[in-house]
């Protein structure tokens, strides 16, 4: 379970709320969005269903804010690490625990990245929210670290697509290509060459002739 949702809040109405996306995480995973009724997301908050719409318009719009909000943080809690780091080796590090991790979010991944395709309707709201933010968040990160001379002058939005797919796709293919009890070794080995793909990428350095 995300991090998020499990912050004590300071009044009553945003506890109410954690609890709303704290169930509704946890049951889009298990029911599927088709499978689970504001019923079910209000009895398993301990809300009344009349409380659920006063925070928030719709089913849908829970969906949206489970979905941006985890995705949010894990991606700002990667980044805040990755800006104190310049080297590959610290770089790999990062990158295992950070892959080491995503196991724990099951729930969240399956909700983005699975969830979201059986249902059309919901696709473009979903994932077009998550994504134009992981990028904005993403995008600021690589131009920091190009204003500090850490990365060579690119476009910083171009980068952070490309950054964020090799780490979506490589963290995802531990649930989805069957790798989900891969050993330490296995897993460090991904991270490892993520770094070192993204930094230095896969052609041999020649001298020109």
């Amino acid at each position: 379970m995300v991090a998020y949702y499990k912050t004590p809040s300071t009044t009553h109405e945003n506890e109410t709320e954690v609890k709303i996306l704290t169930a509704a995480q946890r049951l889009f995973a298990r029911r599927g969005y088709g499978g689970t009724t504001t019923r079910d997301l209000a009895q398993a908050a301990g809300v009344a269903e009349g409380t659920l719409f006063r925070h928030f318009d719709s089913k849908k719009a829970i969906l949206v804010k489970v979905a941006t909000d985890g995705w949010i943080e894990l991606l700002t809690e990667l980044l805040t690490e990755l800006s104190e780091m310049a080297n590959y080796k610290a770089i790999g590090q990062v990158m295992h625990r950070r892959l080491g991790d995503l196991p724990h979010h099951a729930d969240l991944m399956r909700v983005c990245f699975m969830e979201a395709q059986f249902h059309p309707e919901l696709r473009e709201q979903v994932q077009g929210e998550v994504i134009t933010k992981m990028i904005d968040v993403t995008e600021a990160f690589f131009q920091t670290a190009m204003d500090r001379g850490v990365y060579r002058p690119m476009n910083p939005r171009v980068l952070a697509r490309i950054f964020l797919g090799m780490f979506a796709i490589a963290g995802v293919s531990q649930d989805t290509l069957g790798e989900a009890s891969a050993s330490p070794k296995t897993l460090q080995d991904l991270a490892e060459g993520l770094a070192d793909i993204f930094l230095n990428g896969v052609l041999l350095e020649r001298e020109l002739t």
